[in-house]
């Protein structure tokens, strides 16, 4: 929901970073490796209910994660126009998933473990990712096969929704801080990233016609 604004707002500082890492042992794909290792760390973490530092595990993940684009980018603009083989998204996306699914099982585990907390809302959670998923990169695909692929300097074609990759950071971290509460916000999550499941499947159809 709040991506779209800010992204504009972080670019800048993103890119100041990415300016600092542009060193020849750093790479865009290094970050995106760095990203899946912190991430299943955290996962990890918070299975054995170290909630702090699967918390930091995580901003470090996200921070990774929001680096190998404006590493890329400026490593691309400094070779020239050469072709995108679309390899780095690729391995971003899929990293991503990795790493939504395994945090969200993480915590799972811990908090049931910890708290007696319920597992059906974290399965929720993962079906509302799996569907949110499928749509996403269906769409993505289709529309660049009929040159109506939505180009906001991403790999992939994203189609908006109430819940985005700022809430994800968000309800993630709440729930690392506030493990107690995990399956209640788990639960309140799941409904909204449901809603933003349908919001993706009509606007893609919409989009398509």
């Amino acid at each position: 929901m709040f991506d779209a604004r800010l992204r504009p707002l972080l670019a800048p500082a993103l890119n100041r970073v990415a300016a600092v890492l542009d060193v020849p042992w750093i790479s865009p794909n290094r970050l995106t490796g760095m990203n899946l290792l912190l991430g299943l760390a955290s996962a990890g973490f918070a299975a054995a209910q170290w909630w702090l530092p699967a918390l930091a595990a995580w901003l470090l993940c996200r921070l990774a994660d929001g680096l190998d684009g404006p590493l890329a980018r400026r490593r691309a603009s400094q070779r020239g126009a050469v072709r995108d083989t679309g390899q780095g998204g690729f391995w971003d996306i899929s990293a991503d998933f990795i790493v939504y699914g395994a945090t969200v099982i993480g915590v799972a585990i811990g908090a049931t473990a910890g708290f007696g907390a319920p597992w059906l809302p974290f399965l929720l959670v993962l079906f509302a990712y799996y569907i949110n998923g499928s749509v996403f990169l269906a769409f993505s695909s289709i529309a660049e096969k009929n040159g109506r692929q939505l180009d906001d300097g991403r790999s992939l074609s994203f189609l908006g929704g109430l819940a985005e990759g700022a809430e994800t950071v968000l309800v993630h971290s709440l729930w690392l801080l506030f493990p107690a509460f995990a399956w209640q916000v788990a639960s309140v999550w799941a409904v909204l990233v449901m809603i933003s499941a349908a919001q993706r499947i009509f606007a893609g159809y919409r989009a398509l016609a």
